[in-house]
């Protein structure tokens, strides 16, 4: 079921020239993984109790699982070392921070399979950089940087982003406008008219983006929750982002 539509609705006709483009991460850069979250915490699990893994699995994906219920309704952020601890307490057990910090890096490890970057990125990226664009990235993650870092490393995107931003280091979540203010900020864009955020989901991204002022692009994602908002644009493919931001730029 879709959410209820913000009672904010900003219209961004006519707008200011694009200066900075800004993409969201799971489903618009990187490829949209459908994964268990049980199967992602086996890992973990069998290292934190081995004779009782598939329950110790449970219990931390549900934990994960409550962790972005709250942080839809409240906006909040939150950490991976969040989820352990409370993990860690919903368990009766106390689980040494080596022990979580192992635990992590074996949830990252079985992760590592699921994610891909749109083969279109590093063109796309490129040509925005050639027209003199800042390029940024805002992901609602509880994942650590050097998590994401490591994908955007191995894939050859990490250069051609200059601003990467994830919520995992602030104390809002997107659709939060402190959010998009921060990227704006980190790129040194002044008018947030002038910024164009791109993601694929209607009430994180589209919502947010344009209740902070930003024009919205929406990548279509028929697996995320749906919401009653109008972007500006919607794409289906990252190629066809370039045209649009040609056609704002020129105003």
């Amino acid at each position: 079921m879709g959410r209820r539509a913000l009672s904010t609705s900003l219209s961004l006709d006519g707008g200011a020239p694009v200066q900075a483009v800004i993409f969201d991460w799971g489903g618009t850069l990187a490829e949209y993984a459908l994964v268990e979250f049980e199967q992602l915490w086996l890992r973990a699990a069998a290292h934190l109790d081995p004779e009782r893994e598939a329950e110790t699995a449970m219990h931390l994906a549900a934990v994960e699982a409550a962790f972005w219920e709250r942080a839809a309704s409240g906006q909040h952020s939150g950490t991976l070392a969040d989820i352990l601890a409370e993990a860690t307490t919903l368990l009766g057990r106390d689980v040494a921070e080596a022990v979580r910090t192992e635990a992590a890096g074996l949830y990252l490890d079985a992760w590592e399979p699921h994610i891909r970057h749109d083969l279109d990125c590093v063109p796309v990226l490129r040509a925005l950089r050639d027209r003199g664009l800042r390029i940024g990235l805002l992901s609602n993650t509880h994942w650590p940087r050097d998590y994401h870092e490591r994908f955007l490393e191995r894939d050859g995107l990490a250069s051609l982003i200059d601003a990467r931003l994830y919520t995992c280091e602030m104390p809002v979540m997107k659709p939060h406008p402190e959010a998009f203010r921060a990227a704006l900020d980190a790129l040194e864009v002044a008018d947030p008219a002038s910024a164009v955020f791109v993601g694929d989901r209607p009430y994180d991204d589209i919502a947010g983006a344009r209740g902070a002022g930003l024009r919205a692009v929406l990548r279509r994602n028929p697996a995320v929750p749906g919401y009653e908002v109008t972007p500006d644009a919607t794409i289906d493919r990252l190629p066809e982002l370039l045209p649009l931001v040609a056609g704002w730029s020129a105003r």
